[in-house]
């Protein structure tokens, strides 16, 4: 089974006159709107500048397919003086109560365009003291909590991840399971046989607060062909009569970004029940290779409309796209599949 890509992709391109956005604008979250019938897409925009500061936009479509920007302004910018000073990137929705829980990737300074010679050496950290907290010295990739009603006033939480690693990919679960939150996670330095994976994997992790998360597990390392190196989660997981759905990424030996699908249990998210062992998507089209990364289908959120999922991902990391499959379909393959 495959994601079919909608023939209008993509969705949304960059905006030549709109500064925080003109030059990359991808990984979308996603959020349906049953009583208004709207799909709220907020996505990462890049600037064109050579420091590569990152932005969130916000886009509306009331049949899933055709977007209209918002605003000519971001919705949420970098905060200059906090943790997410120089980015903020790959948001994930999760709703609960009337509050929208964002997680989202953060720089504390600017990390420089990565795809030309030099362009990231460019921006380094400042000359600090060896005393000086690891997380900025390294300019390590942290994920933080930002809550909003309507996506235009918001409040920062902080973060959710330990300062002393490369954490993202952060996904919250949207109810409590067991009484408990539930997070997952994509730590980068958790490799080596302590962690039973030689590649960065997804774990795992229960809390009674949601800035409490301390301890994981490991839910999934590589195991199949096309996942050769890093994997993690990439979409909030959708409660099914049979377990929580939800879609991950590999990188393959051509460092392909492709995506499969997971089951999880409802009472016990920590254990997988079926797992794709094929990709249902993989970069093929210009808008997934001709970009800033060559070789990217990067979803960062998914809606079901009337029976259908829709999936909605970054392409080469420049623009936004979206690719479908009937729910029930893919629940019925995935139960085929073993854990």
């Amino acid at each position: 089974m495959k994601l079919q890509r909608y023939a209008g992709n993509p969705i949304l391109s960059p905006h030549p006159d709109h500064p925080w956005e003109d030059l990359a604008v991808f990984n979308p979250a996603a959020w349906y709107d049953e009583e208004h019938k709207q799909v709220t897409l907020l996505y990462r925009s890049a600037e064109s500048h050579p420091e590569y500061k990152c932005y969130f936009g916000l886009a509306t479509s009331t049949n899933g397919y055709d977007f209209h920007r918002v605003s000519d302004q971001p919705c949420l910018s970098p905060n200059t003086e906090g943790f997410d000073g120089a980015t903020i990137q790959d948001p994930r929705i999760t709703k609960m109560g009337d509050w929208f829980y964002v997680t989202y990737a953060a720089r504390h300074y600017p990390f420089g365009q990565f795809w030309i010679s030099g362009g990231r050496e460019a921006y380094k950290t400042p000359p600090c003291g060896e005393d000086f907290p690891h997380y900025l010295k390294t300019n390590a990739t942290l994920t933080g909590l930002a809550m909003t009603q309507d996506f235009h006033t918001w409040i920062r939480a902080g973060w959710l991840t330990n300062p002393m690693l490369d954490d993202r990919d952060v996904i919250l679960f949207p109810e409590k399971v067991r009484g408990q939150y539930v997070m997952m996670h994509r730590p980068l330095e958790w490799i080596g046989p302590e962690y039973g994976t030689e590649h960065a994997a997804a774990w795992i992790s229960f809390a009674d607060d949601l800035m409490g998360f301390r301890t994981s597990s490991l839910l999934i390392r590589n195991k199949y062909e096309w996942e050769t190196a890093k994997l993690g989660i990439n979409i909030p997981p959708i409660k099914t009569p049979h377990g929580w759905l939800t879609l991950y990424h590999a990188l393959g030996r051509d460092k392909f970004y492709r995506i499969g699908a997971l089951l999880l249990d409802l009472e016990d998210p920590a254990r997988v029940l079926h797992r794709t062992p094929d990709w249902l998507l993989q970069p093929e089209e210009y808008y997934e290779i001709e970009g800033f990364y060559r070789g990217v289908c990067f979803p960062c959120g998914a809606v079901v409309i009337e029976g259908t999922l829709f999936v909605y991902y970054g392409g080469a990391d420049k623009y936004c796209a979206v690719a479908t499959c009937n729910l029930n379909e893919l629940v019925s393959h995935l139960l085929t599949c073993p854990d």
